[in-house]
């Protein structure tokens, strides 16, 4: 199966980062987020993959054209056998990557629906190009495949922005730093069907009428993670993901 990943928004609202590169190539670690997706997704065995490209997009493609020594520790030998490099990397991962422009300021939908000519199979897998999470894909598959319905997202509970307070009586009987909340929204990390490709046109957003419709037709389904999922989608993000990987914090990282 192939992997649609969304790499072309502009990430209006980490400038810190996005003002001099796409918000896929933001790195945890020293390495871009979209390679942690890239990994999670090949690390349940699926290895193709489109990207959605628009906002700087040139820059991802340069730097997985130059991955191998951008990526890694080397070694260049100067003066006599000048110029050759030694890498010290283990063996590469064996992904097919499809890089298509689909314009700078085209809407999540028509981004998707730009890359349906390189969509070979009846199913494939949606994501965000800013967000990581310990999903277990071959589940959400599977899931889907006993749905059978168009589209399938992964629902997750996000951590509210501020803590909660239980008041009774002007009393707080409780109170939670930024518990999980109740109601599920979209995670990304999507499985459909290519029917999907019918529900969407060059202009649209992905995440207004067309998934509108799938709910109305009965056509969406949810799959349910309770475990880890982060966006990274302000520079105090960026900061807190690098934080936690320093201290070795990274439930997102399945393929260790």
């Amino acid at each position: 199966m192939q992997a649609i990943i969304l790499c072309g928004g502009k990430g209006t609202r980490m400038r810190e980062e996005t003002e001099f590169k796409p918000k896929p190539l933001v790195e945890i670690g020293g390495i871009p987020i979209l390679w942690h997706i890239m990994k999670i997704f090949s690390h349940y065995g699926c290895n193709d993959f489109v990207l959605c490209l628009g906002y700087k997009g040139k820059m991802i493609k340069e730097y997985f054209l130059n991955f191998e020594w951008l990526a890694n520790d080397f070694t260049l030998q100067m003066g006599k056998g000048k110029g050759k490099i030694t890498h010290h990397a283990h063996s590469l991962d064996n992904w097919n990557i499809t890089f298509a422009d689909t314009g700078e300021s085209t809407e999540t939908g028509g981004r998707i629906k730009r890359v349906e000519k390189y969509i070979r199979g009846d199913d494939f897998f949606i994501t965000y190009g800013d967000g990581v999470a310990d999903v277990n894909i071959k589940a959400l598959y599977d899931f889907h495949k006993r749905k059978k319905k168009v589209l399938t997202i992964t629902g997750i509970h996000p951590p509210s922005r501020f803590g909660i307070l239980d008041v009774n009586d002007g009393m707080a009987r409780s109170f939670s730093e930024k518990p999980a909340l109740e109601g599920l929204v979209n995670g990304g990390f999507m499985a459909a069907s290519k029917k999907l490709f019918d529900y969407l046109d060059e202009d649209c957003v992905f995440e207004q009428k067309p998934m509108r419709k799938l709910a109305a037709g009965r056509q969406l389904a949810v799959f349910e993670h309770k475990g880890f999922w982060q966006c990274m989608d302000t520079f105090k993000e960026v900061e807190a993901f690098n934080r936690q990987w320093d201290r070795g914090i990274r439930p997102w990282v399945v393929w260790e």
